[in-house]
């Protein structure tokens, strides 16, 4: 912590922290919970449809939109991990596995799902 203020990765591992609250609460006010109670494939939808809204903000050249939209592209990833019952922790796991690898090596040494 800097400042009193998370170090801005430590924003993600925050967010899925208050994610998985918010799952175990079934709060109907909300939009976290309601949304996980819809189940993955909503979830995955939900994130699908951010996606695209980021992809095509990218595209217009807007910083700005396309900021606000990995946002909700990030969120809506970590709610779709919660669903799931896969951990911020396991990603970030398997990313530092992939450290010091190329790209390409590191793709092709994957088995196909």
């Amino acid at each position: 912590m800097t400042g009193g203020r998370p170090a801005r990765l430590d924003v993600l591992a925050e967010l899925a922290a208050t994610i998985a609250t918010r799952h175990a609460s079934g709060a109907e006010s909300s939009y976290t919970s309601k949304l996980l109670a819809q189940g993955v494939e909503k979830c995955a939808k939900k994130l699908g449809e951010e996606a695209v809204e980021a992809a095509l903000a990218a595209v217009s050249g807007d910083r700005m939109h396309l900021r606000a939209e990995a946002a909700d592209v990030l969120y809506h990833l970590l709610v779709v991990l919660e669903a799931s019952g896969v951990g911020l922790d396991d990603v970030m796991t398997e990313l530092a596995g992939r450290m010091g690898r190329s790209g390409l090596d590191e793709k092709a040494s994957r088995k196909s799902f």
